[in-house]
Order: C-alpha cells, then structure tokens, then sequence
C-alpha cells in the first residue's frame, strides 16, 4: 500500500495505492484551526504541547515588585554583606531589566543615605535571602 500527501492550495490530500482518497485536511493561518474531512476514526489534535516549558521570569518579574530606592530591606539583598559591592545578574538570576533597575536604585539609596556603601546594614545580614551567592548561574570571570 502507497500513501502519498498531496497539497493542493491550502489543503492537505492523503491517497492510497489501493483506497483512492482517504482524508483531506485543510489549514487555517492558525496553528490550532484544522478541519478533516471524512478522517474515520481519527481524533481531531487540538491540545497543547505537553512538552513546552514555561517561560522563565525572574523572581522580582514573577512576583510583579517594583524595585523602589526607599525600600531598603530588598535592596539590601542584592549587595554583598562583605564589600558592599552589587551582585551580578549570574548570580541574582534577575531579567536584564529588573537588574538595571536595582542597580540603579541601589545606587540612588546610596546617594540618599539610606544605604551603606562599602558594608551591608547589620539589621540586614540576617535576612533571608533570594539567592545563594555560592551558587551562581555561571562560574565567575576569574
């Protein structure tokens, strides 16, 4: 037995050797829009992808915080308690956006005093953290 697909104008025909014309799908600009014709027994697919991934967000993205500079306590998560230096986007695991954001705010709390600028506030080293700056995305540069 043969089975040969055939398009014709934006149609899909199955034949066969020995039946002749067994089904004819047609579809639309959509994806999940499809109609068969004298299929038989054959389900119609309209389900999603079972093995698509959910999209990625960050933490501050999925949440959906707006990074403020009065807010200390989260600003205070993303600065290290030793030199007071901004952790970078390997190891926060923010989105490019949100990571630009913190920075800037880290930096405009600094400028307003709220924040230390070489050491991380001694009410806010004990804070449970976001992240685990022992376990980066990516190793470290050096």
């Amino acid at each position: 037995m043969t089975v040969i697909l055939q398009r014709l104008r934006g149609s899909w025909s199955i034949y066969s050797h020995t039946m002749g014309k067994i089904a004819t799908a047609t579809f639309s600009s959509k994806a999940s829009e499809v109609s068969l014709e004298d299929a038989g027994d054959k389900p119609l697919m309209d389900m999603e992808n079972p093995f698509r991934r959910e999209k990625m967000q960050c933490i501050l993205c999925r949440h959906k915080v707006k990074v403020d500079y009065k807010n200390v306590k989260l600003l205070s998560q993303f600065v290290s308690p030793y030199t007071g230096r901004i952790y970078g986007r390997h190891i926060t695991r923010l989105c490019s956006t949100q990571q630009k954001k913190v920075e800037q705010e880290i930096i405009k709390s600094q400028n307003a005093g709220l924040m230390a600028w070489y050491l991380k506030g001694v009410e806010f080293v004990h804070d449970p953290q976001l992240f685990s700056p022992e376990q980066p995305i990516r190793p470290h540069r050096f």
